[in-house]
C-alpha cells in the first residue's frame, strides 16, 4: 500500500526539522548507529501511532535503521506535521497521516497501518491497540507485543488487563523513570506554555492559572506557570496530591470555585468533562481554556458549543465562544493537546530519553518474545538505568560509585 500524505513535495522542510532533532538527540543517534549494525528488527513489521512530528520521525528512522518495516500514522488529528510526514515517506517508510484529519480519515489511517499484520505495536493513547482488539483480532496472534507511551494509554491497557482482554504483552513505557519523571514533568511543563504563548501572544505574569490535575504533567505545568510569574491554583480529586500542591506553594480548591478566578486553564487529568457548562457560566470575560491531556474530552466542547450564542475564530488555533451571560471565553487547539495542536511538542532533549526507552523496549520484546508471560510489562530496570547513565554522560556529568565496602554495608543485616 502506498503512503497517504498531504504532499510529498513538502519533504525538504520536514527533512530539515528531522536533521535538527538528530543533532539534539544523542541517545537516539547512538541507537541509530547501533541498530544499523545489529539489525534487531530485521524482518519485523512495526505499526506506530504517535504524534507525527520531527522527534517521532527520528524514532521511526532509528527503528528502520534496525531493519524494521515501518508503518506510521499519527495519534491526534491536529498534531501531524505534513512536511515531516512527507520526509518519512520520501525516506521509503509507509506513512498514513495528514494534519486535520476527520474522525473517519483518522480511523482509516489506523486501519492502514494495522492491516499489514504488525509484529510490534508502538502506541500513544491506545487507539492502535483498541482497533487491533476490535477490528483486527485475526491478526493479533502475530503481534509479539507493544509499547505504550502515555498515562492515558496505560489506563486503557490496565482496564483491558483487569477484564482479561489483552491479547498480547504491552510494555508500560510511560511508567519508566526516564520517561515520566522528565517527559511528563519537564516536557509537558515547557511545551504547554510554548504552545499557549506562541498562540495567544499574551503575558502570563500577573495572571491566575488554573491547573486541573497534579500528576507529573500537572506538576510540570504548574511549576512553569509559577516561573512565568503566574499565581497558580490547582484542582484535584486526590487528597495526597492536593496536599503536595499546597506544600509546593500553590492554592487548591474545587474547579467550581477556581472557574470564577482563572485567566488561563490547563486540564491535565485524563478524565472526562473536567471543565463543564457550570464552570463556563461563571468564568471571566476573556478566560482562555487549554487541554494537555491526551483526549479532547477534558473540556466539555460539545456542551460549550451548545450553550454559546455566538462563536468566532479570533486567531489561528483560537476559537471564541460568547456565552448567554455576555462574556467571551477562548479555547485553544479545539480542546486537543495544546502542546502539539498549537506547538511542536516536547523539547528534543526530553524526547531523546522517552524515545530511547521506546526503542529499547521494542528491542526487548523481540529478544524475549518466547519468555513473555505477563500481558502488562514494566520497562526493565536495567534499561532505565542504562539510559540514565548514557544521558548523564552526554550531559557531561558524573556521579559517585559505591565502593565494595559501601555495598557490603548497605547489604548488611546490621544497617
Amino acid at each position: 500500500m502506498a503512503s497517504e500524505i498531504k504532499d510529498i513535495n513538502l519533504w525538504e522542510s520536514g527533512a530539515r526539522k528531522i536533521d535538527w532533532v538528530r543533532r539534539n538527540c544523542p541517545l537516539l543517534s547512538m541507537l541509530h548507529d547501533e541498530f544499523s549494525k545489529t539489525k534487531p528488527f530485521a524482518g519485523k513489521k512495526v505499526a506506530l501511532s504517535v504524534h507525527l512530528e520531527a522527534k517521532t520521525a527520528y524514532l521511526c528512522l532509528t527503528l528502520a535503521a534496525g531493519g524494521a518495516e515501518m508503518y506510521v500514522t499519527g495519534s491526534n488529528p491536529l498534531s501531524t506535521q505534513d512536511d515531516v510526514a512527507a520526509a518519512l515517506a520520501h525516506e521509503g517508510l509507509e506513512v498514513h497521516a495528514w494534519y486535520g484529519t476527520t474522525p473517519e480519515e483518522y480511523e482509516k489511517h489506523i486501519r492502514a497501518v494495522l492491516s499489514v499484520g504488525p509484529d510490534i505495536i508502538i502506541d500513544d493513547g491506545g487507539d492502535l491497540v483498541h482497533m487491533m482488539h476490535t477490528e483486527f483480532r485475526d491478526l493479533a496472534a502475530k503481534v509479539i507485543g507493544g509499547c505504550e507511551e502515555t498515562t492515558t494509554g496505560i489506563l486503557r491497557l490496565e482496564a483491558m488487563d483487569r477484564a482479561n482482554e489483552l491479547l498480547f504483552p504491552m510494555v508500560r513505557v510511560n511508567n519508566a523513570q526516564m520517561k515520566h519523571f522528565f517527559d511528563n514533568r519537564y516536557g509537558t511543563g515547557q511545551s504547554v506554555w510554548d504552545g499557549i504563548n506562541r498562540t495567544t501572544n499574551l503575558i502570563v505574569a500577573g495572571k491566575i492559572v488554573v491547573v486541573a490535575g497534579y500528576g507529573w504533567c500537572g506538576k510540570g505545568t504548574a511549576m512553569r506557570a509559577k516561573g512565568l510569574g503566574a499565581r497558580v491554583i490547582v484542582t484535584e480529586i486526590n487528597p495526597v496530591k492536593a496536599i503536595e500542591a499546597v506544600m509546593d506553594g500553590f492554592d487548591v480548591m474545587p474547579m467550581k470555585e477556581a472557574a470564577k478566578l482563572g485567566d488561563f486553564f490547563v486540564t491535565v487529568t485524563g478524565c472526562d468533562k473536567v471543565i463543564d457548562a457550570e464552570d463556563f457560566a461563571v468564568m471571566k470575560d476573556g478566560a482562555i481554556l487549554t487541554n494537555a491531556g491526551h483526549f479532547d474530552c477534558e473540556i466539555d466542547m460539545a456542551g460549550l458549543r451548545e450553550i454559546a450564542v455566538e462563536k468566532a475564530e479570533m486567531r489561528n488555533n483560537i476559537m471564541g465562544y460568547k456565552l448567554p451571560t455576555g462574556q467571551w471565553i477562548y479555547v485553544l487547539g479545539e480542546g486537543r493537546l495544546v502542546n502539539l495542536a498549537c506547538g511542536d511538542g516536547h523539547p528534543a532533549e526530553i524526547m531523546d530519553m522517552s524515545f530511547a526507552i521506546q526503542a529499547l523496549s521494542a528491542k526487548y520484546l523481540v529478544e524475549h518474545a518466547s519468555e513473555l508471560k505477563e500481558k502488562l510489562i514494566d520497562v526493565p530496570e536495567e534499561v532505565d538505568i542504562d539510559v540514565a547513565k548514557k544521558k548523564l554522560a552526554f550531559m557531561g556529568k558524573e556521579i559517585d560509585v559505591l565502593t565494595p565496602e559501601q555495598e557490603k554495608y548497605l547489604n548488611s543485616a546490621n544497617v
